[in-house]
C-alpha cells in the first residue's frame, strides 16, 4: 500500500476527480449497452423440441436420476421427423 500525502488540491491534481471519472464511466456503459444489443433469431427445430416440457425424457434411477436423457430425446426427435 502506498501512502500519499498533500493538500486536497494536490491530491485532486494527482488522482483526478472521482465524481468526473464515475460520470464518464456511467456514460460509456450506457453507450455500449445500446451497441451490444443482441439480435433475436428463430430457434432451431431441436431447440424448440427441447424447450417443450411435454417432450422431456428423464432418467428414472441411478446417479443421473431427474436429469434429461438427451440421447433418448434425440432418438425420439429423429423418429418423429422421419417421413
Amino acid at each position: 500500500m502506498v501512502k500519499i500525502e498533500g493538500t486536497l488540491d494536490e491530491l485532486r491534481a494527482l488522482l483526478g476527480r472521482a465524481e468526473r471519472s464515475v460520470a464518464v464511466a456511467s456514460e460509456t456503459v450506457k453507450e455500449t449497452k445500446k451497441v451490444v444489443k443482441k439480435t433475436k433469431r428463430k430457434l432451431s427445430e431441436w431447440q424448440r423440441y427441447v424447450k417443450n416440457g411435454a417432450n422431456h425424457i428423464k432418467f428414472k434411477r441411478g446417479p443421473k436420476k431427474g436429469r434429461l436423457d438427451l440421447a433418448a430425446m434425440s432418438k425420439a426427435f429423429k423418429r418423429g421427423r422421419k417421413k
